[in-house]
Parts: structure tokens; sequence; C-alpha cells
């Protein structure tokens, strides 16, 4: 017979090959061969066994990563599957680790916190740690008890961090500890610490008394007892197991070496761990108090545990200073549901009165429960009222209530209405989503109660204590301390509602905006009792305000220099173009010109307009535009108009002049364009010659009747580095008014430029018409044609207007210089 050594598929190591029997030996192998043959077979099953255990921690990941999947694509769970599998082969990587990440996603608790803050510290991957993690946390809320639990957070979480062994220890209301569950120790000496008595200055008990995570580089040098203090002297780890703020238990962790450093995300990795503890302690150990069994509360557990109600079993607390008998929540079974939406661990190993305290009202539950354990007669209500206060929001309910009593504990059952855990679940996320935590502060017993939502805020663990409001300055940023204290003298000294906002001071350095809003809790004999509110992260809105306010002042700032510049470049046009000028003569020619400025400051454009005598005795006249609005059209109209005063002195003619004009235009000025029409009147023959450089034909209205200059051939300034224009010739007769404009005194968004003309035209007809005795009033046609021009541009305007004379005036020299 013959062994195969055929490789476990899946498993940790290969088993060696067992030798068959050689040929000769009469099929009878030695014993030596018979014990290696044995140890193979060990190995084999111990591999087997292992892979057996990682499976299960596997498809409990996988289903719930299904679970994830069938939620949100609203698909069966064989569909679900598939597509897992199929995101699993798109992305090339294994089920595993695609199911952890979704499973991460679905979560968004600690563990997906440690993923990311894990890739941010690190330069390794955080995928394996997540998923490590993830696997554990599988394997101990599936295993069948706590020793169970400590084995897998040994084996997949801690040995890869270099742990040997742990111990989970639970904490009871007498100060006592009891050894839950344990790994890496010797089972006799795990039997020895079953029990610790209070009082013991173990690891576990230190952690326990300073809420929070103790380490101990050697535990040796500790001189602390503790469980495994001779095998393992190496470093220790305690981390407090609590969930809302009430611990349950701690997790202690061993190594055989010094304590090694501990990085932010490992300390993190620590208390998720702890947490999972807390989970698997949300029942008391099945040996009861550190005296032995109690037979009368084991037969509760057992006979609750099959009810379909939700059951508390109550046990009176030991007396106190409590005028009034108090009751533990020793047990609740599997079907408990806190109607204020809070997990059981919460609920059980709490005062009754600490968990609900508007129990205590008149004729409420705490008076039924001391009736009945005073008298014995079960007590039975269809409807009783139930009240809770959920981060210091108060919500009741209506439930089914029997009490009843068994020896010296107290059974309480109820039937609650289906939707207050419900509401009471909604509150709880909603509070999260909006980054908002209540707290309740009593005056005379200074104990503070937090939501769980406060602790991350105050980025303290669960397990940390909380903040009184008297000590709120301390932990805020020293410029708002003023404002604290307002709020408290409103708050403690009048009375009265009040809120703040402030800086935080976070342990872990992060400064965060909070505000904060409380209100005094009043009763009529006693007074001021209790403050209850609520803080609330306004981080993001405070940089949003921030961000809000900067773009504001830059805004105003831009804004008031826009302003600036256009009242400089309005005053600009103003000093060399006055808006109207009454007017003038030049030889024959009876001069004048308006200019209009646009309605808006901001649009100051670069029309400017020009009409003076030349020394050869002809008259200049012209208009043009600058492309553009603001100082720089403003500046490059005077730019513009100064070189061709300049160039007309030369005698040269209107297209000459043009291109001379444009070479100025093209290369003196900073990327100009302009529109131009300049003309060249000679008072002996009346004969105007012009040029124009993609500008508007000029009007003339001759014996009641208005049309446009024929337009010679030429293309705006500063458009090329050479240009030439052509130039037309017209002989002007008495009486004739000729209009020289810009196009914000036609344009339209509506109408074509040959539509604007036509209007133009007829415009002018109707004021030449209306006045009926042929005077050429220049300056009343000009005001005509500004007061009813049809423009909805809002673009500044020029217009220059002569009209011939028919008597004999006197020869004279006049301009629009300044």
């Amino acid at each position: 017979m013959q062994e195969s050594s055929a490789p476990i598929p899946g498993g940790p190591a290969t088993a060696p090959a067992v030798p068959a029997a050689r040929p000769g030996d009469g099929g009878s192998p030695s014993p030596a061969e018979s014990l290696e043959r044995l140890a193979a077979t060990v190995e084999r099953l111990r591999a087997e066994l292992a892979r057996s255990d990682a499976d299960a921690a596997g498809r409990s990941l996988v289903e719930m990563a299904a679970g994830v999947l069938v939620e949100r694509l609203h698909c069966g769970p064989t569909e679900a599957a598939a597509h897992l599998a199929m995101l699993a082969d798109q992305a090339d990587l294994p089920v595993l680790e695609i199911a952890a990440d979704l499973v991460n996603q679905a979560a968004g608790d600690r563990i997906t916190a440690i993923a990311r803050e894990f890739v941010t510290t690190s330069a390794g991957p955080a995928e394996p740690v997540a998923l490590r993690l993830r696997r554990t946390e599988a394997r101990a809320l599936a295993a069948g008890d706590t020793a169970a639990a400590a084995r897998s957070m040994l084996e997949h979480a801690l040995r890869p961090l270099g742990a040997e062994a742990v111990a989970i220890w639970a904490a009871h209301p007498d100060q006592s500890l009891s050894l839950e569950g344990s790994a890496g120790f010797d089972e006799a000496e795990a039997h020895r610490w079953r029990h610790v008595p209070p009082g013991v200055p173990t690891p576990a008990r230190r952690a326990l008394a300073e809420r929070g995570p103790v380490a101990y580089p050697s535990l040796a040098q500790a001189s602390l007892p503790s469980i495994g203090q001779h095998q393992f002297e190496g470093g220790r780890i305690a981390v407090p197991a609590g969930i809302g703020g009430r611990l349950v238990g701690v997790l202690e962790i061993c190594w055989t070496h010094a304590l090694p450093e501990q990085p932010q995300p490992l300390q993190r990795q620590f208390e998720v761990l702890a947490q999972l503890c807390a989970a698997t302690l949300e029942t008391w150990s099945e040996h009861g108090t550190a005296g032995g069994g109690e037979p009368e509360l084991d037969e509760l557990r057992h006979l609750t545990d099959g009810v379909l109600d939700a059951c508390l079993v109550l046990e009176v607390t030991p007396a106190g200073e409590e005028p009034r008998l108090g009751f533990t929540v020793r047990h609740v079974n599997p079907a408990f549901v806190d109607f204020a939406g809070r997990p059981t661990s919460a609920v059980l190993g709490a005062r009754l009165l600490d968990t609900y305290p508007l129990a205590a009202e008149p004729g409420g539950l705490a008076e039924k429960i001391e009736h009945v354990f005073a008298t014995g007669e079960p007590f039975r209500t269809p409807a009783m009222r139930l009240a809770a206060t959920v981060d210091g929001v108060p919500l009741e309910t209506s439930a089914q209530v029997s009490i009843s009593r068994h020896g010296t504990r107290i059974l309480v059952i109820w039937r609650l209405d289906d939707g207050t855990p419900r509401v009471a679940r909604l509150l709880h996320h909603a509070q999260r989503l909006g980054r908002i935590g209540g707290f309740e502060e009593n005056i005379h017993s200074r104990e503070v109660v937090w939501s769980e939502t406060l602790y991350e805020l105050h980025g303290l663990p669960p397990t940390a204590r909380t903040i009184p409001l008297d000590q709120l300055a301390d932990h805020a940023h020293p410029d708002d301390r003023h404002a604290i204290s307002r709020f408290l003298r409103t708050l403690l000294h009048h009375q009265r509602p009040a809120s703040t906002a402030f800086r935080l001071l976070r342990p872990d350095g992060v400064t965060r905006h909070i505000r904060v809003v409380a209100e005094p809790v009043r009763d009529p004999a006693a007074g001021l009792i209790a403050l209850r509110g609520a803080y609330q992260d306004i981080s993001a809105q405070h940089w949003t305000e921030v961000a809000l306010a900067a773009t504001r002042d830059q805004l105003a700032h831009t804004e008031q220099q826009a302003a600036e510049r256009s009242r400089l470049a309005l005053q600009l046009q103003h000093a060399i173009m006055p808006p109207a000028r009454g007017p003038f003569v030049l030889h024959d020619l009876r001069t004048a010109v308006r200019y209009r400025p646009a309605e808006k400051d901001h649009l100051v454009g670069g029309d400017w307009y020009d009409a003076f005598a030349l020394p050869s005795g002809q008259v200049l006249l012209c208009v043009g535009d600058v492309a553009g609005h603001g100082i720089e059209a403003a500046t490059g109209m005077v730019a513009l108009r100064n070189a061709l005063r300049g160039l007309a002195a030369t005698g040269a003619g209107p297209g000459q002049l043009l291109t001379w004009l444009n070479s100025v235009t093209h290369h003196l000025t900073d990327s100009v364009t302009a529109t131009a029409i300049c003309g060249l009147y000679d008072p002996g023959t009346r004969r105007l010659r012009w040029a124009r450089a993609g500008h508007l034909p000029p009007v003339l209205l001759r014996d009641g009747r208005a049309c446009t200059l024929p337009q010679p051939g030429g293309i705006l300034l500063g458009a090329l580095d050479q240009a030439d224009y052509e130039e037309e010739q017209i002989d002007l007769r008495p009486d004739d008014v000729l209009v020289m404009y810009t196009d914000g005194l036609i344009e339209r968004r509506d109408e074509s430029l040959q539509a604007s003309l036509s209007g133009l035209l007829a415009l002018s007809e109707q004021s030449r018409g209306a006045r009926g005795d042929g005077a050429a009033d220049i300056e009343a046609h000009l005001d005509h044609l500004l007061r009813y021009s049809a423009a909805d541009t809002d673009d500044d305007t020029c217009l220059v207007g002569i009209s011939i004379s028919t008597g004999s005036i006197p020869t004279g020299r006049g301009d629009t210089g300044d």
C-alpha cells in the first residue's frame, strides 16, 4: 500500500511524501517507517484543518460581500456571487480581496479607516491589512466561544505583528477579572489565571483604571503579575475593550522580545481587535461571578433565551448612597431590542436607571419593578410608556410589559412598537452624517454622558473620559476662550439656551471648528439640575465661508480697480473730447460735435473725433473707433488722434494719412485695432475728399433726402503691416449737411447693419423735414439723431456734423483741439 504525495491545494505547506514499502521487505514497514508515515498523516490532517478554517472564514467574508451586492444591485444571491467572481476576474485579484474591499466600502467602520490610514503612513500595500482584519473579524464573530475568538486573533492578526500570545479578560462589577479566552499559553497557566480577584495590579486592571491602552516594554521590568509572566517576559500591551463608553473587558497581547515600535496605524489595529473582543463579551461569562456558578441565573438565562420577546434579567445593585433600590441588568436574551436604538453591550451590565433614567418617573417602570420585587406580585399591562434619551433627544414608545420576580432577581419582558427602534436608528445615522453628537451633564453629580459620535469628533477612543463643559476652554484655541466663557455665563448664570463656535484642539494635533449648543434643564423644586446639548463639526462649512469671504474680498478689490480704471478712461475721454460743444465755424463750414458715453462705466470705449483747420487752408474732419473698452481703448484713442493731427500737417491726402496711421497703429501701439474715416475739405472749391479704414460711410442730407456716400476700399487700422486706402470725393452745395459717426449710433443686436443704416437715413430725413425752413441747424440735427437713435448695444457714440453756409462767411479758424 502506497501513500499519495500530491500537495494539498490551498494548504500552508505540502506534506512530505510517505515512502512506499520496498519490494523484498515482505510488505511490512519497519517501526521507523511506520512512525514517519504516521507523522506525515498528522501533518496532512493539520494542513487540511487549517485550510478548512481559512475556507470557512473566507466563505463568511465572501457571503458578506455577496450580501452587499444583493442590496446594491437588487439581485439574487446566485447573481451576486457570479457578479463578485466577474469583478475579481476583471481586476485580476483574488475573490477574497475583492470581497474585503466591498465590505470595507459598505461598512465605513474603523477597519476601513485603518486601511486608509495605513496607505497614507506607509509604503506597503494596505489591502492585506484590511483583508487580514476582515478575516479576523469574520472568524471572531463566527467563533463558538471567546477562546476560539482569541485563537483566531492570534493566528491571523497578531502573529504577523510578532505577538506570541493573547488573553481576553472579562471585567465584572466587583472589579474582578475572569479569563474568558486565551491563545499561546500553557493550559495549566490559563487555568491558574482563570480568575483575578479585585485589587490585583495586573496590566489589564491598569488599562481599565486608566480607561486607555497601557504598554510595557518589558513585563519583567514592570514587576506586574499577569498570565504568562514567566513564559513571555518581553513586551506587553493591554487595551480596554468597550462599546458606547462602557468597558466590558481587556485585550492583553504578549511578546517574547521587547515591545515593538507602535506607530499610529498599529495602535488603531489593536483598538479594532479590542472592539472585536467586546463583541464576544456582550454576555457575562457562563461562570457567573467570581464566587462560582449561579444556578438560578443560569436557569433564567436558558428560560429567557427561548422567548421571542425582549427580556431583561435584573439583579439588585449593592446598597449605596441611593435612597431607592437600584437594579443592574445581568442578562438580555437574543430577542432583546433597545427601543433607543443602542447596542446590547450598552445595556448589559449597566444600572437600569443609568440606561433608562426616565424610568424613574412616578408610576414608571422603576416603580413597578420595585413593587414586584417587594411584594412578589407579578405586574402586566398592555400599554406602558417607556422613555429614554438618545444623544440628548427624548424618545418614548408604548410597549406591552410583564414583570415577575424569580428568587432574588426580576424578569422584565416587553414587546415594543415596531417603529421605535427604527426611528432611533435613523436618528443615529442622521447624527453620524451631520457630524453631530449629543451630551448631557448632571450639575450635581458631575456625570457627563456622550453619544458615540462625540468620541470620534473629539479624537478620543470610546473608553476615554468625557469632557465637562467647564473644562471645554482647556481643549480650545486660546483665542476662543472668551467666547466659551460668555457661552457658559449665559448657560449657567442666566440659565438661558446658548451657543458658540470655537476651535477644538484634539489630542492627535488636528484642529476642528466646532459649534456647541446647549440648554439648561430645570426642575421646579431643585432648580438647575442638568445641561444638555450637542456638538457639531462645522469645519467644512467654516472653510467654505473663509473661501467665500476671500473670493468676495478679491471680487470687491477687482471691481474697485475696474471702476477706477473706467473713471480714469472717462476722464481722459472727456478731457480730450467734451460730450457736447457749441457750434464753431471753419471757413464756410458750420461744425458741431457730440459724444455720448456708454451708460455703464466699464463700457467706456475708444471712440474719437476731430475737426480743425490745417495750415494749407483745408479742414480735417475725422471720426474713429478703437476696438475694446476701458483704459486701454481710451489710451489707444489718444495715441491715434494725436498721431493723425501730426501727420495731417504734412499736407498729404486722406488715403496717405490713413496708410501712415495704419503703420503707427501696427507698430507703435500694443495690439490695437481701430476703424476710422478721414476727410479733407477745400473751402475754395467746396470739395470733400475722404478715405475710410473699415468705417461706416458718412450720411449726406441734401434737398430733404438722405443717402450714404460711396465707400472707398480700405481695411481697419492695425490689421496688417502695410495697407493702401482708396479715396473718394464729392462737391458739397450750400445747405448740405454731412454727418460722420461711430457704430454706437445705429448698431442693434436684432438687425443687420444694412437695416440699421436704412433706419438712420429715415431718421435723418425726419429731422430735416421737421423744421421746414431749410436752415441748416446742425446742432438740432445731431441732437435729434442721438435722441431717437434705435441702437441697443449701450456702446459709446461720436458724431461730427457739418453744414455748408449759404452766405459769405469770413474765413476763420477753429478746431476741437484742447
